[in-house]
């Protein structure tokens, strides 16, 4: 995901984070996310269903929808991660 190589000075960036909550009836919360990282795009779907014994309460939906979304997102951001520092390793070995 990164090409940054060796210990310059310190840096900042900016990811961001979009999160669309959306209740398609009153059973259902989706969520679609997209983290911007500045040299790629990862997205995430997720959802969640009311138990049709608890009383409709959307916030509640709207948070595992979101938590489902955003644990996604950082399960692709940990693959990334690994992916990387596997390929930097290689081509120091190289």
């Amino acid at each position: 995901m990164t090409d940054d190589k060796g210990a310059g000075p310190a840096r900042t960036k900016t990811w961001t984070l979009r999160m669309d909550v959306f209740e398609e009836d009153e059973d259902v919360t989706k969520v679609d996310a997209a983290l911007d990282t500045g040299e790629r795009t990862l997205t995430s779907r997720s959802s969640a269903h009311r138990n049709p014994h608890d009383p409709p309460v959307p916030s509640i939906g709207d948070e595992y929808a979101a938590g489902r979304a955003l644990l996604d997102l950082g399960k692709q951001l940990l693959r990334e991660g690994t992916t990387d520092a596997a390929a930097n390793d290689k081509q120091e070995k190289g």
